[in-house]
């Protein structure tokens, strides 16, 4: 009995490990493709969303979050990417959304302010186009900056390589200022 059980219980280990490890490897790895919904909603990851470990994370943590800055950017609109600033303090989150047709491209961003109090904010949106004028909100915010959106044909410059910035200002210091691209660059 002792023989069996000795034999018996490494089987049993190497078998859950090879059970387990690809699942736990795709979950590495995250999901391929862009009909994957954030969970809770009915927004759309874009595909590099979707793949991104760190916006899926943020995105299922603030489900009403990303549902109600989808909102504001409209339909057609996939989360490309969500992110704490200026780190894992999360003064305020900044959220980046792309909408891709055959007719027309995109960019939106929202920058939530996660203090709770009233903070001087500012979101830029500026498209990979000359002579294209930027889309800026900047005021005083409880809730949140924006959205800057910017859309037009495939030409116009939005939805390729358009640059996002968020600043938040505390007693006249930034405490937040992040530019960052809104989609991967080819």
């Amino acid at each position: 009995m002792r023989t069996l059980i000795r034999f018996t219980a490494p089987a049993a280990a190497l078998v859950s490990v090879l059970a387990v490890t690809p699942q736990a490897m795709a979950d590495d790895h995250g999901p391929s493709g862009s009909s994957m919904r954030v969970p809770g909603t009915s927004v759309e990851f874009s595909e590099s969303g979707a793949r991104d470990a760190r916006t899926r994370a943020i995105a299922a943590e603030n489900p009403a979050a990303v549902s109600a800055t989808a909102t504001l950017c409209g339909s057609g609109y996939e989360l490309e990417a969500a992110e704490q600033l200026p780190d894992a303090r999360r003064f305020g989150t900044l959220f980046t959304y792309t909408r891709s047709t055959t007719s027309v491209s995109g960019a939106c961003a929202v920058f939530d302010n996660n203090l709770g109090t009233a903070k001087h904010m500012k979101l830029k949106l500026c498209p990979n186009k000359a002579g294209v004028a930027c889309k800026v909100d900047e005021g005083t915010y409880s809730q949140y900056a924006g959205p800057v959106k910017g859309e037009g044909n495939r030409d116009a410059g939005w939805n390729n390589c358009s640059r996002v910035t968020a600043i938040m200002w505390s007693s006249g210091v930034a405490i937040i200022d992040r530019a960052k691209y809104v989609a991967p660059c080819d």
